[in-house]
């Protein structure tokens, strides 16, 4: 299982690890940490050499009632951070983690090569045909609403039959629409509960006769730190346990604020044999 990066040909039949640079001053664990250029820089540079294949950024924050920011805004944060990393990291592979098709088109000409798409084309219905236009991979995440009113939107017929009709009609439309590489993401706590989210993973190998690569985002999120009645802040090891059976369970993609904790993960798991 392949895709292109800018003529690149990424092998995800062995799973690689995308580090989040979040320049929003509001995420939900690192919102304002990367100040100025020289932190930005210096973050991606560990990320990279600790093994990430992948950097995606982002400039909206998507935690769940995070505020609203226009795409102006968006556009005036990101581009400036995308123009300086590829400068200092020119082979570096970008995903850019927006629902806007502007923000996509801006970022993917200033030499971005992936987009992520939180709402896969439904916050924008431009965004399928730009993707198309644009010749890049394509993650599309599972979600309802968006981050003001996905906690509301919690109620399924069947959690895994409805995200699995999701993402059938979703690439059907990407089909559709000429796009060649696609990457699914379920979206853990994106419109889902504490329970659903443990549910999710727990079927997540349903997901593998879809046949698309899978991007797994359990990161420091509160499924993990709200059991354990701690914090984002110390929830690495958690991280590290949920990253381990996403592995198991066929994930192509992890995407992590901690990239060594990750590619160790994958080294160990590697070792086992679960078919």
């Amino acid at each position: 299982m392949t895709i292109n990066c800018k003529g690149e040909l990424i092998d995800l039949s062995s799973p690689k690890v995308m580090g989040i640079l979040n320049i929003t001053p509001d995420s939900f664990y690192d919102g304002g940490k990367h100040k100025n250029e020289s932190e930005v820089l210096k973050h991606v540079e560990q990320m990279l050499n600790e093994g990430a294949t992948f950097i995606d950024v982002g400039a909206y924050s998507s935690r769940p009632n995070a505020e609203h920011i226009s795409e102006t805004d968006e556009l005036n944060r990101i581009l400036p951070i995308v123009n300086l990393i590829l400068r200092a990291f020119p082979e570096v592979i970008l995903s850019i983690d927006t629902f806007r098709s502007e923000v996509a088109q801006k970022c993917i000409e200033a030499g971005a090569a992936i987009i992520n798409d939180i709402s896969a084309g439904k916050l924008d219905s431009n965004m399928l045909t730009t993707i198309a236009k644009l010749q890049v991979p394509y993650i599309m995440m599972h979600m309802r609403g968006n981050p003001k009113t996905m906690q509301k939107l919690t109620d399924y017929d069947d959690l895994l039959k409805d995200i699995s009709y999701y993402f059938s009609e979703r690439i059907a439309a990407a089909n559709a629409s000429g796009i060649n590489d696609v990457i699914i993401d379920p979206g853990f706590g994106f419109a889902k509960t504490l329970e659903q989210n443990f549910e999710l993973l727990n079927k997540l190998e349903l997901f593998n006769s879809i046949e698309k690569p899978l991007l797994v985002g359990v990161s420091r999120k509160s499924m993990i730190y709200k059991p354990l009645k701690t914090s984002a802040k110390e929830a690495l090891n958690g991280t590290s346990v949920l990253n381990t059976v996403a592995l198991q369970k066929g994930a192509s993609i992890l995407r992590v604020h901690d990239v060594k904790e990750a590619i160790e993960c994958i080294k160990l798991v590697e070792l086992l044999d679960f078919k």
